[in-house]
């Protein structure tokens, strides 16, 4: 497989599952605040195409970023750090 040039990859955790090969990935980040210098937790949800369909709510996955799929799509997950414990 040749190189594709730097594609961007993210880490997060799933929080919908319910389409049909896609997911939704909250990748969180921590910013500062500008006047008190207290660090906020930010994130952002990423639609990402999943072809299998093995992720469930909760896995930690990694991301990466893909040519457009749909309308919303522009994610495929690459790979599963670590599964949902099911409690």
């Amino acid at each position: 497989m040749s190189e594709r040039g730097s594609r961007r990859t993210l880490v997060g955790t799933v929080v919908s599952n319910k389409m049909d090969k896609t997911v939704v990935v909250r990748v969180e980040r921590l910013v500062q605040d500008q006047r008190y210098k207290k660090y906020i937790r930010r994130y952002s949800r990423f639609m990402a195409h999943d072809e299998s369909n093995s992720c469930t709510e909760g896995d930690q996955v990694r991301i990466i970023e893909h040519r457009p799929i749909s309308k919303r799509k522009r994610w495929m997950v690459q790979e599963t750090l670590e599964k949902a414990t099911s409690v």
